[in-house]
């Protein structure tokens, strides 16, 4: 049986908001670098391919699209490529993929940060573009406006992704400018010879001349080609409109399936999308689908705990993703057959940390190997590697130097 490939997304105490509350929490600590040290340590004992890292330009808030006055749920986070970075010389072997904003960041910064932490961490790293619409993020930097959505707006997918279609324009320009910044610097540009006084090879450092609709970027990078050659692009999607943002631009998509029939559904959208946009650079898409779970060793205790969450929240939670409550058994049940819809992976979100996070490592994971569908250890070094990626060619080499 071909092995499951397996991530986890972390964010604060975990995507429950009244997670912070549990008693294992420990919410003094969330702003720690220990707190995120001992989560992805733990990741990494349970072999998972990679982390990912929420970010925002804001506040986080009950609703994703305007900001609110609670004040009963975490509020701030650090920076994510600043916190992978000081994660990678802890680990060895999982991948860090952090999230970050280009609506309002410039792609030659967001090139060079992706790439240094791929340097840090000796070709493991990965990025998450993400959009922004809210009005008060855009208020932070006086630049610009953008498109607010209103609270009938988030109730279809499809619409948020209409009233969005610029600025996912704009992402397209953005990722593809970041890719070709990391191909500014051919392999072997550097040439450290002290003899002859030559630290680099100006031939092989190239201007990108990027010209979109919304920017120009002249280049080259500052920061020498990555050990990857490009770190992994990953994208969240839900609709049409971010589906065209995977196919054009990523290496791997996150869905958000409510089902096996809803999974096959979004992946033949998927497929249409990439159909019609060409991908001369980029291997076939990884697909991985967004779980939040909620895990417990005996039935039903799992359950009991999200609604004793939700008691303290003042709400039952739900989220874009599907909402998975049981036993390690049971969610292994459920991942072998959504896959065979076609997924290649999953990203799990654990509804509360450290709890869920261990049941996966420990539960999970044990349970998928007892079922031969999963690694019993690391047999790569990059995040390329893990997910059997190869690397790129840089597209401004020429052949002979490929």
């Amino acid at each position: 049986m071909t092995h499951l490939h397996l991530a986890v997304a972390l964010d604060g105490a975990g995507w429950h908001p009244a997670a912070w509350r549990e008693p294992d929490a420990r919410p003094e600590e969330l702003f720690t670098a220990r707190h995120w040290a001992g989560l992805v340590r733990e990741a990494e004992r349970g072999l998972l391919d990679f982390v990912t890292f929420e970010d925002a330009l804001g506040l986080q808030s009950a609703a994703f699209h305007r900001p609110d006055t609670r004040t009963d749920q975490v509020r701030g986070r650090l920076d994510a490529v600043l916190l992978a970075a000081a994660l990678a010389p802890l680990t060895s072997h999982i991948g860090l993929v952090p999230t970050t904003n280009v609506t309002h960041t410039e792609p030659f910064h967001l090139a060079t940060g992706i790439a240094s932490l791929d340097h840090a961490s000796l070709g493991r790293a990965g990025w998450r573009p993400q959009i922004t619409s809210r009005a008060a993020d855009a208020a932070h930097f006086g630049r610009r406006t953008t498109p607010q959505l209103t609270d009938a707006d988030v109730l279809d997918s499809e619409l948020i992704a209409a009233r969005l279609r610029e600025l996912f324009d704009e992402a397209h320009e953005v990722v593809e400018a970041v890719r070709r910044l990391w191909d500014s610097w051919e392999d072997d540009a550097e040439i450290r010879d002290a003899a002859t006084g030559r630290f680099i090879d100006r031939d092989r450092l190239h201007h990108v001349d990027f010209a979109g609709a919304h920017f120009a970027v002249r280049g080259p990078s500052i920061t020498p080609r990555p050990p990857q050659g490009q770190p992994l692009v990953t994208v969240l999607a839900h609709a049409s409109t971010p589906y065209e943002l995977a196919a054009a631009g990523a290496d791997l998509v996150y869905l958000t399936p409510h089902s096996r029939a809803d999974a096959t559904a979004r992946l033949d959208a998927l497929a249409a999308a990439t159909a019609a946009r060409p991908r001369p650079l980029l291997r076939p898409l990884k697909v991985f689908a967004d779980l939040v779970v909620f895990l417990d060793d005996r039935p039903g205790r799992a359950a009991a705990r999200k609604r004793r969450l939700d008691d303290l929240d003042g709400a039952a939670y739900t989220s874009d993703a599907e909402v998975f409550t049981g036993t390690p058994g049971e969610l292994a049940d459920l991942l072998l057959d959504w896959r065979e819809a076609g997924l290649d992976g999953y990203r799990l979100r654990p509804g509360a940390l450290p709890h869920d996070l261990t049941a996966i490592t420990t539960g999970l994971v044990p349970e998928l190997r007892r079922r031969a569908a999963f690694r019993t250890a690391y047999t790569a070094d990059t995040l390329r590697g893990l997910l059997h990626l190869p690397r790129p060619a840089n597209r401004y080499a020429s052949a002979g130097r490929r």
